[in-house]
């Protein structure tokens, strides 16, 4: 399984309108290869490096998608909640809101890590869940796993 964008390559900068200095909007992310018996996809966008990469002291999560159908092999760029595929749930990032917040590291260079989740079932609306009860709820349930990694330095 893998997961890719067009907006940045694998351990590459995240372009700034992706960002809080930006349009703060998420970046075109494509899934290949989902494994057969796929029942549905999970995806978490986070950055282990806050407050300072030289000091890191948390992780911050920026995007918590769940139930994605297998069949979703694009997330177009700025994708607005309404257009997301049917059935998809959003969950709760850390700024205590569903939907995608982008880069905006108080300090240093941070990495994202776009973490994309093959599951055995499907989750079924569970409400904004946040990342630790997404994690929770998955256990016992993932096929396969890719990720992607960007980073971000704010000017």
């Amino acid at each position: 399984m893998r997961i890719t964008s067009p907006s940045f390559t694998h351990g590459g900068a995240i372009p700034r309108v992706h960002t809080c200095q930006g349009d703060d909007t998420s970046p075109e992310l494509r899934f290949e290869d989902i494994p057969a018996g796929t029942k549905s996809l999970a995806l978490i966008v986070d950055d282990p490096d806050v407050p300072d990469p030289a000091n890191p002291r948390r992780v911050w999560v920026h995007w918590v998608l769940y139930d994605l159908p297998p069949t979703t092999h694009l997330l177009p760029a700025a994708v607005p909640p309404l257009q997301l595929p049917p059935g998809t749930q959003q969950g709760k990032n850390d700024w205590g809101r569903t939907g995608f917040g982008g880069p905006c590291p108080p300090i240093g260079r941070h990495r994202y890590f776009f973490k994309l989740y093959a599951l055995d079932a499907v989750l079924e609306r569970r409400g904004a869940l946040p990342k630790s009860a997404l994690l929770d709820a998955m256990e016992g349930h993932v096929l396969a796993s890719a990720e992607l990694v960007g980073t971000y330095l704010k000017d």
